[in-house]
């Protein structure tokens, strides 16, 4: 079978008219982290006139105020601090007509442990809330990701990770997880209500737009990329030369975002933990040139010569630099700090890259897919057009 795909990167996706009525909602989405890189295309899908399972109702929780690239959308915001219960039972439980929830936030603590009781707490105060409050509560789509395979970040280079092609079925590693206490907790929460669903969802790279995201890595490169352009200095490669010339795969957000709609509304995934990727393969001596071209700065490429130049010590001092091309370019008022995520992008560049299968998707009935080329120029247009970078 066949499933409904939003389109191409770059084709039109059609608008709610204002003009029209306003609709009689047949499912009420409600999406945990909608300010980040998953939320915010969540954010921007679900309201759409032909989005499967709608007309779509959408309340978005985030826990800062709501920011200006994220206005446009079209749902209900409120500003939540899922940590705490009180917070949590105030702000959520008036919200009694929730049919699917939308978990794709997460909290990062210096170790796996703090993690794990910061991400279980978050996910538990929600569950708590929406589950007793919501009795039309169909599905629950939780987000986790490909560390489900390799381990947390903190066991990297310690313990032997799944060998790749990574498939669903693998069992879990011999290592503490917060994905795997994230799963646990829904697994024995679904169990409270009669017919309520669940489906996984465990994308790789995410490539998307969202300046509040903690592995923004289109953002980040961006970023780099225009103080590079600012300072004259060639564009060079801050990853290692199995990342350069290796084959690497990634997962666009909006293709996220349609693969958590499909589950939510289809009984072929019902109850089942998913990869979702893009479909194919690049590599980032190829991409690198895309960044490139659309800065207009020079190519500098991979540098094979002398030590790796990674981003946290390339960018340590350009606080000043980026306050300058703020001011210059009349960019949204931000700090380095926080669009420019360097330790994430050193790590994702600092290996060669383990891929994942989308056969089970496939074999249940998602065909969706991106290319990854033009996924990575589209989201670079967009942290641009909404004025992160100039």
């Amino acid at each position: 079978m066949s499933w409904w795909w939003a389109g191409a990167i770059g084709a039109a996706k059609k608008k709610l008219d204002e003009d029209d009525a306003p609709p009689k909602h047949q499912s009420v989405a409600l999406i945990i982290g909608v300010t980040g890189i998953v939320g915010n295309s969540l954010a921007e899908i679900l309201p759409l006139s032909d989005t499967p399972g709608g007309p779509w109702k959408v309340y978005g929780v985030a826990r800062r105020p709501r920011p200006p690239w994220n206005e446009d959308n079209p749902i209900t915001y409120i500003q939540c601090d899922v940590s705490d219960p009180e917070d949590t039972q105030a702000k959520l439980s008036p919200l009694s007509d929730v049919t699917h929830l939308f978990y794709a936030t997460w909290a990062n603590k210096s170790t796996e442990a703090e993690n794990c009781e910061i991400n279980s707490r978050m996910f538990q105060n929600v569950l708590d809330c929406i589950i007793p409050s919501s009795p039309s509560l169909k599905h629950i789509c939780l987000v986790t990701g490909r560390k489900h395979y390799i381990g947390p970040f903190e066991s990297f280079g310690k313990i032997e990770p799944h060998d790749p092609p990574f498939t669903e079925d693998l069992p879990r590693l011999d290592h503490i997880n917060f994905y795997y206490d994230l799963e646990d907790i829904l697994f024995e929460q679904v169990k409270k209500k009669e017919g309520l669903t669940w489906s996984v969802h465990r994308p790789g790279t995410i490539f998307g737009f969202s300046p509040h995201s903690m592995m923004n890595i289109v953002g980040t490169l961006c970023v780099y990329t225009a103080i590079c352009k600012h300072e004259g200095v060639p564009l060079r490669f801050p990853g290692v030369k199995a990342a350069w010339e290796g084959y690497s795969d990634c997962s666009d957000s909006d293709l996220i975002a349609e693969h958590q709609i499909w589950a939510a509304v289809d009984p072929y995934a019902k109850n089942e933990a998913f990869n979702v990727s893009n479909g194919d393969v690049f590599k980032w001596k190829h991409l690198w040139k895309v960044l490139a071209d659309q800065f207009g700065v020079e190519n500098g490429g991979f540098v094979e010569e002398g030590e790796r130049a990674t981003l946290a010590d390339l960018m340590k001092d350009k606080g000043p630099v980026w306050d300058e091309i703020v001011r210059e370019n009349g960019l949204l008022p931000c700090e380095l700090k926080d669009v420019g995520l360097w330790w994430f992008v050193d790590l994702m560049l600092g290996g060669e890259a383990l891929l994942d299968s989308m056969n089970k998707s496939k074999e249940h009935g998602f065909l969706g897919f991106r290319n990854s080329k033009n996924s990575f120029a589209s989201w670079i247009d967009k942290v641009r057009a909404y004025k992160i970078v100039p």
